[in-house]
């Protein structure tokens, strides 16, 4: 009799296909596309699920990628999602394999998500040890900022067209070993909002600035206030950021300008507190600008939300990484400022979303020498097929 650990993929299922995954991972680097441009990404993506033997359908909220695939007579259904859009950045790692398109590289590790659920769908169709129906979700654009791949796929039908029971996904992390698997339960990665504040004031020479309504001041004095936000008004056992990112105002050093713009991101890990800290910041934008004599407006644009996983998919999302790579390898995430679209497709499906480890002397996400390690890519790998072999044979 078998024991459990044969039952179901394990690391050394991988080994041999180790240098298969990083010519693909390789090849998709060298050919990054920017969101709503991964064409030739989702044609090659595509044409090897098929060649497998899955069914696919292209085209599913823009240039998504869905295949599915049945064995046994199982009824449930497990989703799996990679990213596979790449950055407005110019590559600077120096690598062999470095982007062939100026201007443009994967410095957040989309190839290496990609690449990762790719080596899950051969080694299932070869294999076909579970009992159900996967569905594989290829999404583009997750760094749109608004009106993402996950939104446009959801829009064209993907849970009523595709039915499935649950859904996971991962992120590379930068600074964990390479391999290590992070899990969280509950809120895990920020909403992130973007807001632009234009203020109007009167311009004027620089010599008279009392003929003047000063916006330059007005937004100075609107920055400092801000801060105040996060110190003064949220409980600090709770998370949030107020940054302002960029201020712009006038082009001559002896003109005071009629306007000034400021441009913010906002993050918070509760919704109760997402709409208190937009209502705080037009508050005090009218109040400050009303103070100097200025009129304000507030443009404030809601982002991808929280990423809230499931309480009971991550226990056995943590379970069966710890099966595959034991206890030692496998902690809980801390919380992260950052924002990630999978949080919408959580919105509709219980699920969880999970880190992988990038090594721990990691460029940072979204630098110009930032890689994917190809050390990861077996574990990535081997956790998909092994946890879509765990959640259809529950």
């Amino acid at each position: 009799m078998q024991s459990q650990d044969n039952l179901y993929a394990r690391l050394s299922d991988f080994h041999d296909v180790e240098a298969d995954l990083a010519e693909t991972r390789h090849y998709l680097h060298a050919h990054p596309e920017l969101s709503f441009e991964e064409a030739e990404t989702a044609r090659y993506v595509a044409d090897k699920l098929e060649g497998w033997g899955y069914e696919v359908t292209r085209n599913v909220g823009g240039h998504g990628v869905v295949a599915r695939l049945s064995a046994g007579t199982g009824t449930k259904s497990v989703a799996i999602r990679a990213d596979m859009d790449a950055l407005p950045i110019q590559e600077d790692t120096g690598a062999a394999y470095a982007s062939a398109v100026p201007g443009k590289m994967h410095a957040c590790g989309h190839d290496g998500h990609t690449t990762m659920l790719l080596g899950a769908a051969e080694y299932l169709a070869r294999t076909k040890r579970f009992n159900g129906t996967i569905t594989l979700i290829f999404q583009p654009a997750e760094e749109a900022g608004h009106f993402s791949g996950a939104q446009r796929m959801i829009a064209d039908g993907l849970f009523e067209r595709f039915p499935i029971d649950a859904i996971f996904g991962l992120h590379n992390h930068p600074g964990a070993p390479a391999g290590a698997i992070l899990t969280r339960s509950g809120p895990m990665m920020a909403a992130g909002d973007t807001v632009t504040i234009t203020i109007t004031g009167k311009g004027g020479h620089a010599s008279r600035p009392h003929l003047t309504v000063d916006p330059v001041l007005v937004a100075c004095n609107l920055v400092v206030t801000l801060q105040s936000i996060v110190s003064r008004n949220i409980d600090p056992t709770q998370t949030a950021v107020v940054t302002v990112s960029t201020i712009h105002a006038g082009e001559a050093s002896n003109v005071i300008a009629n306007t000034a713009t400021i441009s913010m991101s906002v993050r918070s890990f509760d919704p109760a507190i997402r709409a208190f800290l937009e209502q705080r910041i037009r508050k005090l934008t009218q109040s400050v600008a009303d103070g100097h004599g200025a009129t304000a407006t507030v443009d404030y644009e809601n982002g991808y939300p929280v990423v809230v996983n499931a309480e009971k998919e991550t226990a056995f999302a943590r379970q069966v990484a710890e099966e595959l790579i034991g206890t030692e390898g496998v902690s809980t995430c801390h919380l992260i400022p950052g924002s990630e679209d999978f949080a919408y497709f959580l919105e509709h499906k219980p699920g969880s979303f999970l880190r992988l480890g990038n090594g721990e002397t990691s460029q940072i996400l979204h630098s110009s020498k930032y890689d994917f390690n190809d050390a990861s890519l077996t574990t990535g790998a081997a956790l998909w097929a092994r946890l879509v072999e765990r959640y259809l044979d529950a």
